[in-house]
């Protein structure tokens, strides 16, 4: 049972010295890796980490193909002015074998899970020489996973796993007592920007998780074009959470007079503190029709644009 430490109760100078110390002991005089995404959790485990270990942390950022537009350069160029160096891995080959063919959501996270831990994470380890994987981890995701409300890919041992036997390294997960508010405490007193700390969440299985069906190349690059629209215009609303979500069926459409069978897009916008619960924010019905507009203008192929209005629970944050 993990004791969680709310955002009411944090001390984040307390939080922070006790988690280097016990980042420091468990690694002692060896090697860790840590895989930054650039969104809030790995951004602060980062900066924890660094704090730690120094030289001995290793920092990646795994090049998926399925990340936002602009996100390597933009993380890597932002870690290089803290003083953290970052190693671009391109495993986009590796990711999109892994997820050929796969259409069911919980096979997409265990693909997305596989081949992040075992055959990208289980090579960079045996190559580095780390015994141990620091990541950020925090409570919403092992209590979704446990719930069975959907498989987050980085919890393993809340569900039985052993890292260590499953993939030859240990796992270090700092921030799991914090949700999200947590976590953006500790990034704030970490000396993180606040065009970090308060970025918006971003999924592990990133847009592969916006992508409902098979996630080809083709359609993480329809959704990541959507995305950027997307963030670009809602970003004022100040938000919990919003995005952009690439459905299955194409739907029946018209262009210059003729059907056209193209693709849907739905938008989604959240209120939320921990993510625990969300509620849709009301957007004014002229923001609706920009985003319909542009989204319809500026990404290839889509010809329907839906805006969803179901809270959490029964709906979830993301789609997949």
């Amino acid at each position: 049972m993990i004791k969680e430490i709310t955002a009411q109760e944090l001390n984040p100078e307390h939080f922070i010295n006790e988690k280097i110390k016990d980042i420091q002991d468990i690694v002692g005089d060896g090697m860790a890796i840590n895989a930054l995404s650039g969104g809030v959790d790995s951004s602060t485990v980062t900066m924890l980490g660094h704090r730690a270990l120094g030289k001995s942390l290793k920092t990646v950022f795994v090049e998926n193909g399925l990340m936002r537009e602009g996100e390597a350069e933009q993380v890597v160029g932002l870690f290089q002015e803290f003083g953290v160096e970052v190693d671009v891995v391109d495993a986009r080959q590796e990711f999109f074998a892994a997820l050929e063919g796969v259409d069911d959501p919980e096979e997409k996270r265990e693909a997305i899970t596989q081949t992040f831990y075992r055959t990208v994470f289980g090579r960079m380890v045996k190559e580095s020489g780390a015994k141990y994987l620091l990541q950020g981890t925090i409570l919403t995701d092992v209590d979704e996973t446990v719930a069975g409300i959907k498989r987050q890919h980085n919890v393993f041992e809340q569900l039985g796993i052993d890292p260590q036997e499953a993939f030859g390294y240990r796992i270090i997960e700092p921030l799991v007592q914090l949700r999200k508010d947590g976590v953006r405490m500790i990034g704030k007193a970490l000396g993180l920007p606040a065009e970090l700390f308060e970025r918006i969440p971003f999924p592990g299985p990133a847009l592969a998780a916006r992508v409902i069906g098979a996630a080809t190349p083709e359609r993480i690059e329809t959704v990541r074009k959507a995305t950027v629209i997307v963030e670009q215009l809602l970003k004022a609303t100040e938000a919990f959470q919003y995005m952009a979500i690439l459905h299955k069926d194409r739907v029946t459409g018209m262009r210059d007079g003729n059907r056209d069978f193209g693709q849907q897009i739905e938008v989604r916008c959240w209120e939320s503190v921990d993510a625990r619960t969300a509620t849709p924010t009301h957007l004014s019905f002229e923001t609706l029709e920009k985003l319909a507009s542009e989204l319809i203008r500026d990404v290839p192929g889509i010809v329907s644009v839906t805006y969803n209005i179901a809270p959490k629970p029964p709906s979830t944050i993301e789609a997949v």
